[in-house]
């Protein structure tokens, strides 16, 4: 694959990612009231926000967006215990689920902005 075809498709892979962000953050903010207790719908919708959570932490750092890829590490990182556990979140994880994905949030804004400053 020559040079200029492999930054393109990178481009692509790059806005699409942008494009998908921010809905991404907001569904999780959305979930979070359904993200504790118990019973087969707080399961699901913690897997659902787990996946979510994780294609931002692959995605991101692979095609350069390593601050937002390191701030959703954080909000996974609260997930992964339940998630594993088929559980919904104990009181102590919601409120860390609720920090860490404003960091998120805040660093997303962030890197995207610096990102569209310097025009890459």
């Amino acid at each position: 694959m020559s040079g200029d075809l492999f930054v393109e498709r990178l481009a692509v892979v790059r806005q699409r990612f942008v494009s998908t962000l921010e809905s991404k953050i907001e569904d999780t903010y959305a979930a979070l009231p359904k993200l504790s207790g118990d019973g087969s719908d707080v399961i699901v919708t913690l897997e659902e926000t787990y996946r979510r959570i994780h294609g931002i932490v692959g995605v991101g750092q692979t095609v350069g967006f390593v601050a937002i890829g390191k701030a959703a590490k954080t909000v996974e990182n609260v997930l992964l215990a339940p998630y594993r556990a088929a559980r919904g979140l104990a009181t102590n994880e919601a409120v860390e689920l609720t920090k860490a994905l404003h960091a998120l949030r805040e660093t997303a804004r962030q890197e995207l902005q610096t990102t569209n400053t310097n025009g890459r």
